[in-house]
């Protein structure tokens, strides 16, 4: 029986529309906080939802940098570009509108952090600050970067840092654990929506069935 879906061709229906597709099938996805520092020492605060993990060893994290309406690059992406320092810093509901405040187009050099009323903590091995009301840091250095697309408005530059030092509050910290309950995190949905962690189950990972002979 053939299903009912829509195929729906991306160099048909275009970047915009793609783009609507993804960020609604693709959920609930992660929020990186991203602190970097520009050559003059400026810092910068920007949250991106195409964000995970990729590696334990060495530990390391990917955020996918998309360009601007106007295909320049945005300013993490150059600080990164520049010095290959950024912080990842995790966000919980309490911090959850002056991280999207964090969002909007301020020009560049401006600290988004003091604008929308964060509060800095340095950081012990990079120049990037963390995010003092984040309960979880990852200091970073860049390992690669890959370019997608060809820079136009809908592109991207993957970003692959690996983790120099983790911050862990110890109210989240339980034998060698994160504890989901009071990390409180937030992930992103598509258009103005977020989501919270309401419901938690465990799966164990199954063992190998042989086959009947």
């Amino acid at each position: 029986m053939k299903p009912n879906s829509i195929s729906l061709d991306p160099r048909v229906i275009g970047g915009k529309a793609s783009y609507q597709i993804l960020i609604g099938s693709i959920v609930p996805r992660p929020i990186a906080l991203v602190s970097t520092q520009s050559p003059e020492g400026l810092g910068n605060l920007a949250p991106f939802s195409f964000f995970n993990g990729v590696a334990s060893n060495p530990p390391a994290v990917m955020i996918s940098v998309a360009r601007n309406s106007d295909g320049s690059k945005k300013d993490t992406l150059k600080n990164i570009e520049s010095n290959g320092e950024f912080v990842v810093n995790s966000v919980g509901e309490w911090m959850i509108e002056a991280v999207n405040q964090c969002s909007a187009q301020y020009p560049y050099g401006i600290d988004e952090l003091s604008q929308v009323g964060l509060t800095a903590l340095s950081s012990e091995r990079i120049k990037p600050v963390r995010v003092a009301e984040s309960l979880i840091h990852f200091e970073c250095r860049a390992l690669h970067h890959y370019e997608v697309g060809d820079g136009s408005e809908g592109s991207a530059t993957i970003v692959i840092g690996e983790v120099l030092l983790f911050h862990v509050s110890s109210s989240v910290y339980r034998e060698g654990k994160i504890l989901l309950e009071p990390l409180h995190a937030i992930s992103r949905l598509a258009g103005k929506s977020y989501g919270k962690i309401s419901e938690v189950f465990d799966l164990p990972r199954p063992k190998l069935i042989k086959p009947s002979p």
